[in-house]
């Protein structure tokens, strides 16, 4: 006979999983692995789970739905952390709903008034204000993805900092290149913000000066193009351009090779990211690989479980590895071992 007491909750817990790994094993839905799914069973035979009770869980929502705020959708990063967020929400029937803030002059308005309609909702880093986060946060659970909490508001996001720093010392220990650009603009971006950060530490920690400023332009293509016509105006080009992301180091690679430089010859070309053009351009691209999809699942369990289990403490922040990968535009074979890069 089913246990009344136990809830879906409760079986996660004793499983070890999260509430939406319940939903999906007793559905049938989504990818799980066996021996999360036999701890899940083992978890529903002992205590005598019965499905109303998820049933009940799922009831509880107000809507069924989640948010994500971005400031646009522009490029394959975010069609990454769409599917990513999906990936958890769409097994625990749940929809999602987006909103773009770009361009927007009611965009707080229209934040705000999302949280009306939804079980809570993840917001990019820098797209809304402090003041308009914590008054949302006392609407619904949010959570910052990309970027860092403030308050009780807690955070997913990747090893920026670190990941830039072992990035920019291949350059200058491995390649002992001296004469670096950083293209990005760290204002309203935690994410850039903390890879100029890394940038200029790796610098620090080798007695080297760094530029003064970043180059500072948007995130797309056509400004890494813009970029490079100003890098490379007169014939003063640096010896690498670091950039804050892939498409930034897409464009600068088009700009480069239109004004006739080889790659990595006479310029040295890194993104951040490993989109997945990075390695079918040529040269490719070495960069940062980051798990853009696992960055937005886990924002989207920390909502879900808050809203199955209100008033437990989620994690003030989470952070996530990222990995260097190598390749020939910095002047690496393609898939050489790291070995003991960025040491």
């Amino acid at each position: 006979m089913g246990n009344s007491r136990v809830t879906v909750r409760e079986i996660a817990r004793l499983a070890g999983v999260s509430v939406a790994t319940v939903s999906r094993v007793w559905n049938g839905t989504g990818q799980v692995s066996e021996e999360m799914r036999r701890r899940v069973l083992e978890a529903i035979e002992e205590h005598g789970y019965r499905p109303d009770h998820l049933g009940q869980a799922l009831a509880a929502r107000r809507h069924g739905a989640l948010g994500l705020v971005f400031p646009g959708l522009s490029g394959p990063y975010f069609t990454e952390l769409i599917q990513g967020f999906e990936s958890e929400a769409v097994p625990a029937r749940a929809s999602v709903h987006i909103l773009c803030t770009h361009m927007r002059e009611d965009s707080d308005a229209q934040v705000l008034e999302m949280a009306r309609r939804v079980d809570g909702i993840a917001v990019i880093g820098g797209t809304i204000s402090e003041p308009v986060l914590l008054r949302l946060a006392e609407m619904v659970q949010v959570v910052v993805l990309a970027g860092r909490g403030t308050g009780t508001v807690p955070s997913v996001s990747v090893d920026n900092a670190p990941a830039m720093t072992r990035l920019t010392r291949h350059l200058l220990v491995d390649h002992g290149l001296r004469d670096l650009a950083f293209v990005g603009n760290p204002d309203g971006s935690p994410d850039i913000s903390e890879r100029w950060a890394g940038f200029l530490a790796a610098h620090r920690e080798l007695a080297l000066t760094p530029p003064a400023e970043p180059v500072r332009v948007a995130m797309q293509q056509p400004d890494g193009v813009l970029a490079a016509e100003q890098l490379l105006r007169g014939g003063a080009a640096p010896q690498a351009v670091v950039c804050a992301n892939d498409e930034i180091a897409l464009g600068v690679l088009v700009g480069a090779l239109g004004r006739g430089l080889r790659v990595p010859e006479d310029l040295v070309i890194t993104g951040f990211d490993d989109a997945p053009m990075a390695a079918l351009v040529s040269p490719p691209l070495t960069t940062v690989r980051q798990p853009v999809r696992d960055l937005a699942a886990e924002a989207a369990r920390l909502i879900l479980n808050a809203v199955e289990a209100p008033g437990t403490a989620a994690p003030d922040s989470i952070v996530l590895p990222t990995e260097l990968v190598v390749r020939h535009s910095c002047g690496c074979p393609t898939g050489a071992p790291l070995g003991g890069i960025g040491q």
